[in-house]
């Protein structure tokens, strides 16, 4: 699939398989959500040798719920939630046998320009605006997809010698210079979502004065003295 070689995983087999299997890619950009990226981009690998086969989009597609679910779920669990990651899994797969006949490559080889890509990643389970932008920016950088208008639809993931996400690893080095760029982000959100909270917390309770009685008035003949 690949001209050059992903770095994702810090596993050479796993990283091959990456490089070299569209569905493995995008099973591993799904994994990657609440866990070390290298343990998600593993998934691939392990979720193969689990099942005993290659990678399969129609299989998978097919394949008893349960049955996927075990495997995901088998220690080490390919997931934080193997059984929500297993029934997200088993959907894409579905939607490429659907609309690509299995063949996750489609997904990209179709795409006329870099909106029409967009769309279609956005399409795929488990794929939101951000991670679709992102693996957008992943084909265009490291694996030479580049339709036209590719970087438009990478958004600030496309930006040349940017360090912002996975399409910006190619090394260890790459990788510890995301890791900060993403603690830093999370860092300046914590610290604005507390400024936040601050400038909403009310404000000292203050004791209000009840207005004074008014005096009723004096009725007529008040204060004289009876005439006699």
């Amino acid at each position: 699939m690949a001209p050059n070689s992903l770095h994702l995983s810090g596993d050479t087999d796993a990283d091959r398989l990456l490089s070299d299997d569209p569905l493995a890619l995008l099973i591993g950009m799904v994994l990657d959500q609440q866990i070390p990226l290298e343990w998600a981009f593993k998934g691939p690998l392990i979720l193969s040798e689990r099942l005993g086969r290659p990678l399969d989009a129609t299989v998978i597609a097919a394949m008893d719920p349960d049955e996927l679910a075990a495997a995901f779920a088998e220690r080490p669990s390919l997931h934080r939630y193997p059984t929500s990651m297993a029934t997200r899994v088993q959907a894409l797969c579905q939607l490429l046998v659907e609309r690509y006949d299995g063949d996750a490559a489609a997904v990209w080889g179709q795409a006329a320009d870099g909106a029409e890509l967009l769309r279609n990643v956005k399409e795929l389970p488990g794929f939101g605006e951000q991670k679709a932008r992102i693996f957008v920016a992943l084909l265009g950088k490291q694996l030479a997809v580049r339709p036209k208008g590719w970087q438009e639809a990478a958004g600030p993931f496309g930006e040349k010698n940017s360090r912002r996400s996975i399409a910006d690893i190619v090394d260890a080095a790459t990788l510890a210079q995301v890791r900060a760029y993403k603690q830093d982000m999370k860092a300046a959100k914590k610290a604005e979502a507390a400024a936040a909270a601050a400038g909403k917390a009310p404000a000292a309770a203050t004791t209000t004065k009840r207005p004074a009685a008014k005096k009723a008035p004096a009725r007529a003949g008040a204060g004289r003295r009876p005439s006699a």
